[in-house]
C-alpha cells in the first residue's frame, strides 16, 4: 500500500513542512528590504543576501533530510 492516499498526502505535507524554513528566509530578506532596512548604500548586502539565502535551505535540506530518513510504521 505504497501510493495509498494517505501516504501520499503525509508526503506532500513532509515536502510542505520541509520547504517552510526556506520560505521564513525568503519572507526575512523581503521584510529587510521592503521595510527600508537594506539599501544599496547597506556593506556586505551581498554576501548577507548569500548567507539568508543559504540558511534557509540548508535548513530546509535538514529538515527533509531528516523527514524522509524517519522509519515508518
Amino acid at each position: 500500500m505504497q501510493n495509498s492516499p494517505k501516504n501520499r498526502l503525509r508526503n506532500a505535507v513532509e515536502i510542505t513542512v520541509a520547504f517552510v524554513p526556506w520560505v521564513i528566509a525568503m519572507y526575512v530578506f523581503y521584510w529587510l528590504d521592503s521595510s527600508g532596512t537594506w539599501t544599496s548604500d547597506t556593506a556586505h548586502r551581498g554576501k548577507l543576501s548569500v548567507v539568508l539565502l543559504a540558511g534557509g535551505m540548508g535548513a530546509s535540506f535538514l529538515l527533509h533530510s531528516y523527514l524522509a530518513g524517519r522509519k515508518r510504521p
